[in-house]
């Protein structure tokens, strides 16, 4: 699948702003693993730009909808990583994408938010600040920190190592996210 056709894909069922925005966030951290990897740079890209496309249209069908418009596309494997970060599903984790998409969606989330509460934003972000804002259960109470260290175990990553990467990812494209 080209970016192109992820793109209509997504905008037909994402206007939300903020939610575009956390999806490009994915897609970039999850690009830029896949370069770390040696793996397909376009679908790791695609599966985390559209892993909540059906969220704001469908939300209690999420995400079900966007997994069977890509079978239907036969993108599998995108479709596989995006259900098996949906962890109500209990879907096995099988390749390094389907763990890096846990591993990165909601910590990457997280992580912009520590930014949000900063006057300069990612500009100073460390992460010491992160790890101790994780500690800190009333800070973004809906990230479910679980997940964020299940994902980081299975891509087999130090969690600080983690968090420095998506810092990295994040402060590279800090005018395009607006952090």
């Amino acid at each position: 699948m080209q970016r192109t056709e992820a793109i209509d894909l997504l905008r037909s069922m994402t206007k939300s702003e903020s939610l575009l925005r956390h999806m490009r966030s994915i897609e970039l951290v999850m690009e830029a693993y896949a370069e770390k990897f040696n793996q397909d740079k376009n679908s790791w890209g695609i599966a985390g730009l559209l892993h909540d496309a059906d969220y704001e249209a469908f939300p209690d069908k999420h995400p079900h909808i966007i997994v069977e418009k890509l079978r239907e596309k036969g993108e599998i494997e995108i479709a596989y990583a995006i259900s098996a970060h949906y962890t109500k599903w209990n879907v096995p984790y099988k390749t390094l994408m389907d763990k890096a998409l846990l591993a990165c969606d909601e910590l990457t989330g997280f992580t912009i938010a520590c930014c949000q509460v900063r006057p300069d934003g990612i500009n100073s972000l460390e992460v010491k600040s992160v790890v101790k804002k994780l500690k800190d259960k009333g800070f973004a109470a809906k990230v479910e920190r679980d997940e964020v260290y299940k994902g980081i175990e299975l891509l087999g990553v130090e969690l600080n190592k983690h968090i420095a990467f998506i810092i990295d990812v994040l402060k590279k494209n800090k005018e395009e996210l607006g952090i």
